[in-house]
């Protein structure tokens, strides 16, 4: 005999759940066919975005060369300062050794003398603290002590010393590590840009760079230009000598330049030693704040910040490292915000 059993009706939680899945399905899909498309970026659209990352990288490159410049100095003096510690240690002991020799002497004689005793089993600051065991001591004992207890307080005013620089070399690392990851990651960001061209639109963006490298790796026209005299002629001969090469952040040379390594590194050639970074260069001289007062080989500083330094080359041009992707070369000054120029 047929079953007649009446089909099982669902339950009212589980329409529920089917019925609200559903209409959550035919939103999503409405607003999907209505949102508009993602617009693409033009090649001039993305040229300008690439140009202004270039610019916050080249910022953070001269907080990252700074850091970096730092770490060395600290390196340099704790090195210094341990040296001098070690050396410090040596004299100590030699200082010791000639006591306990004191010592020996008296043993030998009669018996040592209780305040020597007193001192080769316990701290001389203490002891020498006490005045009234002074009187115990012979006048050679009494320089030898406080020869030593002069030698222990240097000792532990370098540790103290050595124990600071050596925190602040380790928040320096940390900095340098920050400053370098942001470089990288405004570098990937422009990277990710320049990825969404076609191939079409990447070849002339990098023809028209390649025309700007080339145009501008010319020498440019000095015969009106205030002449470059000594060191600044010597640093600007120098910097010439580089044309060509490319900028990569954080270097100095002689393969490749960032904007302040060129400058400190023309300006070694010619026996001046300036600040790594870009900020201090503009502090190392004297400020020319009217464009027609500079002379060839002036440092010239660009933007608020100070975060931009080329050489000045005579009728409104610098010769710099511009940016990632370019190449060191001739620019017309006016292409970048002018602060000042500094005289070394």
């Amino acid at each position: 005999m047929a079953s007649h059993r009446r089909p099982k009706q669902p339950s009212r939680t589980r329409v529920t759940v089917l019925t609200t899945a559903a209409a959550a399905a035919v939103v999503l899909s409405a607003n999907a066919a209505n949102a508009a498309p993602t617009e693409k970026l033009g090649k001039d659209e993305v040229k300008a975005k690439v140009d202004k990352l270039y610019e916050q990288a080249e910022q953070a490159t001269e907080k990252y060369n700074g850091a970096k410049e730092k770490q060395q100095k600290l390196q340099k003096e704790i090195s210094t300062i341990q040296d001098n510690v070690a050396r410090g240690q040596q004299e100590l002991n030699k200082l010791r050794d000639g006591l306990g020799s004191m010592a020996t002497a008296q043993y030998r004689s009669g018996g040592i003398d209780p305040s020597v005793q007193l001192f080769l089993s316990s701290n001389p600051d203490d002891y020498l603290d006490k005045a009234s065991t002074l009187d115990q001591l012979s006048s050679q004992q009494v320089e030898a002590l406080k020869k030593i207890q002069d030698k222990q307080r240097e000792l532990a005013q370098e540790r103290a010393e050595a124990t600071e620089k050596l925190k602040d070399l380790a928040a320096t690392r940390t900095e340098l590590g920050s400053k370098k990851k942001e470089v990288q990651g405004k570098l990937a960001e422009a990277q990710k840009l320049l990825n969404t061209l076609t191939a079409k639109e990447k070849a002339a963006l990098d023809a028209e760079q390649q025309r700007a490298n080339r145009s501008s790796t010319e020498r440019v026209d000095l015969k009106d230009a205030p002449p470059a005299s000594g060191r600044a002629g010597a640093a600007f001969s120098a910097a010439q000598s580089q044309i060509g090469k490319p900028y990569v952040y954080g270097a100095t040379g002689p393969s490749s330049f960032d904007c302040s390594g060129l400058t400190s590194w023309a300006y070694a050639q010619a026996g001046v030693s300036i600040p790594r970074t870009s900020e201090a260069q503009a502090n190392a001289g004297t400020r020319i704040y009217n464009q027609s007062d500079l002379k060839v080989g002036d440092l010239v500083i660009f933007y608020g910040d100070m975060h931009h330094v080329g050489l000045y080359a005579g009728n409104g041009q610098v010769l710099h490292a511009p940016h990632t992707g370019a190449v060191v070369r001739y620019e017309a000054m006016g292409n970048m915000p002018f602060q000042f120029g500094v005289r070394i």
